[in-house]
């Protein structure tokens, strides 16, 4: 799932490329993707670009036009992705018969399709008035790396929560952008374990993670920076040191990195850094073995 660092080089990338192109045509080939219909999508037709930004998860592309303004926001939940080409193909899109969920054309040819893999359909796409009452915008929490979140801000939210605190990170409601690999790779930068309960972290070890969260999200935006969205994806796992790397040695440590197995996901963790050399039982809710 692309999280706040690709989502970002994304945006910054539409932005840079986009800005000042009108729409020239949009064709939608997964119905059950759009989840609005006032205004209809092609109200879209002949906006022009004036910028593309992030909140949370969600790219946002804002449209001007004389008409009204509107936004194109999009969330490309577990397995969507955004494919750019410079000159997109002028073939009718068949639903049902391909991956791509939405289609957009620009004025100087380009486009971008948006894509998604398996049959789980998550990939989410609205045109709104105000981005802000998009569901899972209106109900963000703060960014982790806007000025104003400080380390106070952080400790509020885990003060008095009796929950993992691998689940905080990942609520977007709390925190808005962190998803599961990120989540992983903050947790083995703190050298905290994913099932350490929010509520009893000492003040030392708030401290500790709310850096290891915004250093690790920023290392990430910069080395996605500037990369085109066909990059993002091998970068995004290069830079790992626990997620997505079971089995493969701890870069810190050299002990081997675990995994935790539940649902749909897997955690992954590495036990002489994270967990005092103990392995966390396989099953979502597990403590410790004793």
């Amino acid at each position: 799932m692309p999280e706040m660092p690709e989502v970002q080089a994304l945006a910054d990338f539409l932005a840079t490329r986009l800005r000042g192109v009108s729409i020239t045509r949009v064709n939608l080939a997964a119905i059950s993707a759009l989840k609005t219909f006032d205004p209809p999508l092609e109200a879209i037709r002949g906006s022009v670009v004036r910028d593309v930004t992030r909140h949370g998860k969600f790219v946002d592309i804002s449209l001007f036009s004389p008409d009204e303004d509107l936004h194109v926001v999009f969330h490309l939940a577990k397995a969507g992705w955004l494919r750019f080409a410079e000159q997109i193909s002028p073939a009718v899109i068949k639903p049902g018969k391909t991956p791509i969920a939405l289609r957009v054309v620009f004025s100087d040819g380009s486009g971008f399709d948006l894509t998604e893999a398996g049959t789980k359909k998550s990939l989410a796409v609205y045109v709104v008035r105000d981005a802000q009452v998009v569901p899972g915008i209106r109900t963000l929490g703060p960014d982790p790396l806007a000025a104003d979140f400080t380390r106070e801000s952080f400790a509020d939210i885990l003060r008095d929560r009796r929950t993992q605190i691998k689940g905080v990170l990942r609520d977007q409601s709390l925190i808005g952008g962190i998803g599961n690999a990120y989540s992983d790779e903050i947790l083995h930068a703190a050298r905290l374990s994913p099932y350490a309960s929010a509520a009893a972290l000492s003040d030392d070890d708030i401290t500790t993670l709310y850096t290891a969260m915004k250093d690790t999200l920023r290392h990430a935006i910069e080395h996605a920076s500037g990369k085109p969205p066909a990059e993002l994806k091998d970068a995004k796992r290069a830079g790992f040191a626990v997620h997505a790397r079971t089995g493969q040695p701890c870069p810190v440590c050299g002990d081997t990195v675990r995994s935790v197995y539940f649902a749909d996901r897997s955690l992954e963790y590495c036990p002489t850094c994270q967990t005092g050399g103990k392995i966390l039982a396989d099953r979502r809710l597990s403590r410790l073995l004793k």
